[in-house]
Protein backbone atom coordinates (compact mmCIF):
# COMPACT_ATOMS: atom_id res chain seq x y z
CA UNK A 1 0.00 0.00 0.00
CA UNK A 2 2.77 2.34 0.48
CA UNK A 3 4.13 1.96 -2.85
CA UNK A 4 0.58 2.47 -4.25
CA UNK A 5 0.54 5.66 -1.99
CA UNK A 6 4.45 6.62 -2.87
CA UNK A 7 3.10 6.71 -6.75
CA UNK A 8 0.44 8.84 -6.20
CA UNK A 9 2.25 10.94 -4.87
CA UNK A 10 4.72 10.69 -7.27
CA UNK A 11 2.18 10.64 -10.27
CA UNK A 12 2.59 14.25 -12.21
CA UNK A 13 -0.67 14.54 -14.55
CA UNK A 14 1.97 17.62 -16.87
CA UNK A 15 4.28 14.87 -17.75
CA UNK A 16 1.19 12.51 -18.77
CA UNK A 17 -0.66 15.24 -20.52
CA UNK A 18 3.32 16.72 -22.20
CA UNK A 19 3.41 13.10 -23.27
CA UNK A 20 0.16 12.34 -24.98
CA UNK A 21 0.34 15.72 -27.14
CA UNK A 22 3.94 14.44 -27.97
CA UNK A 23 2.48 11.64 -29.72
CA UNK A 24 -0.56 12.94 -31.25
CA UNK A 25 1.56 15.60 -32.98
CA UNK A 26 3.95 13.36 -34.46
CA UNK A 27 0.99 10.85 -35.56
CA UNK A 28 -0.94 13.80 -37.23
CA UNK A 29 2.32 15.04 -38.79
CA UNK A 30 3.36 11.84 -40.09
CA UNK A 31 -0.46 10.51 -41.17
CA UNK A 32 -1.14 14.19 -42.77
CA UNK A 33 1.79 14.53 -44.77
CA UNK A 34 1.05 15.25 -49.25
CA UNK A 35 4.75 13.57 -49.84
CA UNK A 36 4.07 9.82 -51.09
CA UNK A 37 6.66 7.77 -49.47
CA UNK A 38 8.42 5.38 -51.74
CA UNK A 39 8.03 1.55 -51.50
CA UNK A 40 11.27 -0.31 -49.87
CA UNK A 41 12.32 -2.58 -52.36
CA UNK A 42 11.87 -6.06 -52.18
CA UNK A 43 14.74 -8.34 -50.35
CA UNK A 44 14.52 -10.85 -54.27
CA UNK A 45 14.05 -7.83 -56.26
CA UNK A 46 16.86 -6.29 -58.33
CA UNK A 47 16.51 -1.99 -58.53
CA UNK A 48 16.38 -0.61 -62.12
CA UNK A 49 19.19 1.54 -61.77
CA UNK A 50 21.74 -1.21 -60.84
CA UNK A 51 24.23 -1.82 -63.84
CA UNK A 52 25.94 -4.90 -63.59
CA UNK A 53 29.65 -5.47 -64.91
CA UNK A 54 29.59 -8.01 -67.79
CA UNK A 55 33.02 -9.61 -69.00
CA UNK A 56 31.97 -10.40 -72.38
CA UNK A 57 30.84 -6.83 -73.45
CA UNK A 58 32.98 -4.12 -75.01
CA UNK A 59 32.75 -1.07 -73.21
CA UNK A 60 33.48 2.21 -74.74
CA UNK A 61 36.42 3.76 -72.55
CA UNK A 62 39.07 5.68 -73.76
CA UNK A 63 41.48 5.18 -75.71
CA UNK A 64 45.28 5.70 -74.92
CA UNK A 65 46.00 9.42 -76.63
CA UNK A 66 49.38 10.56 -75.60
CA UNK A 67 49.79 13.82 -73.79
CA UNK A 68 50.13 14.74 -70.61
CA UNK A 69 47.64 12.15 -69.07
CA UNK A 70 47.56 9.45 -72.47
CA UNK A 71 43.75 9.97 -72.56
CA UNK A 72 41.80 12.25 -74.08
CA UNK A 73 40.34 15.63 -72.44
CA UNK A 74 36.57 14.82 -73.94
CA UNK A 75 34.21 12.20 -72.80
CA UNK A 76 34.54 8.82 -75.31
CA UNK A 77 30.60 9.36 -76.10
CA UNK A 78 30.94 13.38 -77.40
CA UNK A 79 33.77 12.38 -79.57
CA UNK A 80 31.24 11.92 -83.08
CA UNK A 81 30.67 16.30 -81.72
CA UNK A 82 34.47 16.74 -81.30
CA UNK A 83 34.83 15.24 -84.88
CA UNK A 84 31.54 16.92 -86.49
CA UNK A 85 33.45 20.43 -85.05
CA UNK A 86 37.08 19.70 -86.43
CA UNK A 87 35.53 18.96 -89.52
CA UNK A 88 34.01 21.97 -89.69
CA UNK A 89 37.23 24.00 -88.72
CA UNK A 90 38.86 22.07 -91.37
CA UNK A 91 36.31 23.03 -94.04
CA UNK A 92 36.42 27.36 -92.88
CA UNK A 93 40.17 26.83 -93.02
CA UNK A 94 40.32 25.55 -96.22
CA UNK A 95 37.34 28.42 -97.58
CA UNK A 96 39.09 31.21 -96.00
CA UNK A 97 42.60 30.03 -97.80
CA UNK A 98 41.10 29.45 -101.22
CA UNK A 99 39.48 33.10 -101.03
CA UNK A 100 42.70 34.36 -100.16
CA UNK A 101 44.44 32.64 -103.01
CA UNK A 102 41.54 33.78 -105.51
CA UNK A 103 41.71 37.28 -104.70
CA UNK A 104 45.43 37.90 -104.72
CA UNK A 105 45.91 39.95 -101.52
CA UNK A 106 49.03 41.92 -101.21
CA UNK A 107 48.26 43.48 -97.41
CA UNK A 108 45.11 43.73 -95.28
CA UNK A 109 44.26 47.38 -96.67
CA UNK A 110 44.73 46.23 -99.84
CA UNK A 111 42.27 43.04 -99.21
CA UNK A 112 39.25 45.49 -98.11
CA UNK A 113 39.84 47.37 -100.90
CA UNK A 114 40.16 44.75 -103.30
CA UNK A 115 36.84 43.55 -101.68
CA UNK A 116 35.17 46.85 -102.12
CA UNK A 117 35.96 48.03 -105.44
CA UNK A 118 36.70 44.93 -107.19
CA UNK A 119 40.26 45.32 -108.45
CA UNK A 120 41.84 44.18 -111.32
CA UNK A 121 44.76 42.07 -111.17
CA UNK A 122 46.50 44.50 -113.09
CA UNK A 123 45.62 47.29 -110.68
CA UNK A 124 46.43 45.08 -107.58
CA UNK A 125 50.23 44.84 -109.54
CA UNK A 126 50.71 47.92 -110.34
CA UNK A 127 49.04 49.01 -106.40
CA UNK A 128 51.99 46.28 -105.31
CA UNK A 129 54.96 47.97 -107.11
CA UNK A 130 53.93 51.12 -106.00
CA UNK A 131 54.01 49.99 -102.47
CA UNK A 132 57.48 48.23 -102.89
CA UNK A 133 59.09 51.71 -104.22
CA UNK A 134 57.40 54.05 -101.37
CA UNK A 135 59.09 51.37 -98.99
CA UNK A 136 62.20 51.67 -100.70
CA UNK A 137 62.30 55.27 -100.42
CA UNK A 138 61.25 55.61 -96.82
CA UNK A 139 64.05 52.95 -96.31
CA UNK A 140 66.44 55.08 -97.96
CA UNK A 141 65.45 58.47 -96.51
CA UNK A 142 65.65 56.04 -92.70
CA UNK A 143 68.99 54.99 -93.55
CA UNK A 144 69.99 58.57 -94.48
CA UNK A 145 68.53 60.03 -90.96
CA UNK A 146 70.49 57.14 -88.86
CA UNK A 147 73.66 57.76 -90.72
CA UNK A 148 73.40 61.49 -89.89
CA UNK A 149 72.51 60.92 -86.47
CA UNK A 150 75.24 58.36 -85.55
CA UNK A 151 77.61 61.03 -87.24
CA UNK A 152 76.71 63.39 -84.47
CA UNK A 153 76.24 60.79 -81.71
CA UNK A 154 80.68 59.90 -82.46
CA UNK A 155 81.60 64.01 -82.61
CA UNK A 156 79.22 64.66 -79.37
CA UNK A 157 81.31 61.12 -77.93
CA UNK A 158 84.98 62.51 -79.18
CA UNK A 159 84.22 65.87 -77.25
CA UNK A 160 82.78 64.32 -74.28
CA UNK A 161 86.31 62.14 -74.20
CA UNK A 162 88.42 65.58 -75.16
CA UNK A 163 86.96 66.90 -72.19
CA UNK A 164 87.31 63.65 -69.57
CA UNK A 165 90.72 63.49 -70.63
CA UNK A 166 91.63 67.23 -69.66
CA UNK A 167 89.82 66.76 -66.64
CA UNK A 168 91.33 63.38 -65.32
CA UNK A 169 95.01 65.45 -66.55
CA UNK A 170 94.21 67.95 -64.38
CA UNK A 171 93.09 65.88 -61.49
CA UNK A 172 96.00 63.71 -61.71
CA UNK A 173 98.35 67.02 -61.62
CA UNK A 174 96.62 68.50 -58.43
CA UNK A 175 96.81 65.05 -56.65
CA UNK A 176 100.01 64.46 -57.10
CA UNK A 177 100.87 68.50 -56.16
CA UNK A 178 98.99 67.52 -53.09
CA UNK A 179 100.91 64.42 -52.53
CA UNK A 180 104.05 66.17 -52.68
CA UNK A 181 102.81 68.93 -50.07
CA UNK A 182 101.65 66.28 -47.64
CA UNK A 183 105.23 65.08 -48.21
CA UNK A 184 107.07 67.53 -47.35
CA UNK A 185 105.09 68.63 -44.27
Amino acid sequence: MKRAISWLKNFRPAKILAVFLAGTFLILTQACTSKVTAQTPQPGAESPYLERHDPTKNYNLNEPQGGMNNFSDVDARAQAGEKAAEAKAKALRDNSKRNVDEKGIDSPGQYVENYRQGTPFGQRVKNLGGDIGGSTEELTEGVAKGTKRGIENIKENTQNAVQGVTKNAQQAAEDATDGVNKALK
